[in-house]
């Protein structure tokens, strides 16, 4: 009976997993590369595991939509659906602005290489002091 629990419990938290599974590797991609569009790349992963934070609880087993009617008793909450596809579309809008930026970036300092940018903007500032 115990086994059964807590393998039905470890179940259930299945997506609780998956969502901190998807934080950990976008984060650690943000943090240790230094190409720019893997760090967007990296930060799409992290954002997708929010929304998945979000959108697994909304679910219930069994829930229906909303709608009023004598043959359903347990019913899922539209809220947070709602709410993810707001993010979604400001994610994207997001993720096309620093794809932007990277462009401009790399048409301005040739690189799109974090440390090769900070070391080319370091050298410039050394030599506006010099002159």
């Amino acid at each position: 009976m115990i086994g059964t629990t807590t393998s039905m419990t470890l179940g259930g938290h299945f997506t609780y997993f998956i969502t901190v599974f998807l934080m950990v590797a976008g984060l650690f991609i943000v943090i240790s590369r230094s190409n720019l569009i893997k760090k967007l790349v990296g930060l799409g992963i992290f954002q997708t595991s929010v929304y998945l934070l979000y959108i697994a609880p909304a679910k219930l087993i069994g829930g229906t939509a909303p709608i009023l009617s004598d043959t359903f008793t347990v019913y899922s909450n539209p809220l947070p659906h709602v709410l993810i596809l707001t993010a979604i579309v400001v994610g994207v809008a997001t993720l096309a602005l620093g794809l932007a930026l990277v462009v401009r970036i790399r048409e301005s300092y040739d690189s799109i290489e974090e440390d090769e940018i900070l070391e080319l903007d370091s050298h410039t500032q050394d030599h506006g002091k010099t002159t």
